[in-house]
């Protein structure tokens, strides 16, 4: 879905859409990791039940999202 066809859906249709919810917050989680992964700042994450820190290189960040610009 592109930018405009968002801009023509009404907010009532903008908050129905899961779809587009979930891929808009996996799109900024993507830009998140990658500019803490260009600053050289590390992320944490829950694993094995409890908060571990990942490195800067460790940080998993596709090269291209999978939709989206």
């Amino acid at each position: 879905m592109t930018a405009e066809d968002i801009a023509d859906l009404t907010p009532e249709e903008r908050v129905r859409n899961l779809d587009l919810i979930l891929e808009q917050m996996q799109l900024a989680v993507r830009e998140a990791l990658l500019r803490h992964k260009q600053a050289g700042n590390p992320v944490c994450e829950w694993r094995n039940g409890r908060v571990e820190w990942i490195r800067p290189e460790d940080i998993p960040v596709d090269d291209a999202p999978k939709n989206g610009p």
